[in-house]
C-alpha cells in the first residue's frame, strides 16, 4: 500500500461508520414509533446490522494487511542486510581493495562499464581493469559468473554442476 492509502482506507471506513450510524438511528426511531411489528421495518433493521457487520470486516482486514505489510517490510529489510553481508564476505575472501569493491558492488548492480565510470568519476580503462582484477581475485572469467558465486552462497550449492572434462 502507498504511504496515504491506509489513511485514506480509514477515513472510508470512518464514512461509512457515520452513514450506518444514522441509517441505525433511523430505524430505531421508526421502531419507537411503531404500535404494532411492521413489516417494512425488519429489512431497514438487517440493513443496519449488515452496513455494521461489513464495517467490522474491512477493519479486520485492514489490520490484517497493515500486519502483514509491516512483516513483510521487515523480511525484506532482513534479507538485504542478509544479501549485504555475503557479497561483503565475498569481497573480504577475495581480498578487494576498496576501489575494486566500489567497481565490484556497482556492477552487481547491473551499471555498464561507462556507467561505472561515469559514476566513479574515473575511466573506463581503469574500471576494466579494476574488473579483471575483480574476475582474477573471485576466479571468475565475467561479471555472470561472479554473480554465480555470489548466489551459490546465498542458496548454499550451485544451481548447476560443473560440466566435467573427459580426458
Amino acid at each position: 500500500m502507498k504511504t496515504g492509502l491506509p489513511a485514506l482506507v480509514v477515513g472510508l471506513i470512518a464514512a461509512q461508520l457515520v452513514c450506518a450510524a444514522v441509517f441505525l438511528a433511523d430505524v430505531l426511531d421508526d421502531a419507537s414509533t411503531l404500535l404494532a411489528i411492521d413489516w417494512t421495518f425488519l429489512p431497514e433493521a438487517l440493513a443496519s446490522i449488515a452496513m455494521f457487520a461489513g464495517i467490522a470486516v474491512q477493519a479486520v482486514y485492514l489490520v490484517q494487511l497493515l500486519r502483514r505489510k509491516a512483516s513483510l517490510e521487515r523480511s525484506v529489510a532482513m534479507a538485504s542486510s542478509a544479501l549485504q553481508d555475503v557479497i561483503e564476505s565475498h569481497f573480504e575472501e577475495w581480498k578487494l581493495t576498496a576501489s575494486e569493491r566500489d567497481v565490484a558492488a556497482l556492477m552487481i548492480k547491473g551499471l555498464s562499464i561507462a556507467e561505472i565510470a561515469s559514476v566513479r568519476g574515473s575511466a573506463e580503462g581503469t574500471v576494466k581493469a579494476h574488473l579483471n582484477a575483480i574476475y582474477r581475485k573471485a576466479g571468475a572469467r565475467n561479471r555472470a559468473e561472479v554473480l554465480s558465486n555470489i548466489m551459490d552462497a546465498l542458496i548454499g550449492k550451485p544451481l548447476l554442476q560443473a560440466p566435467k572434462h573427459s580426458a
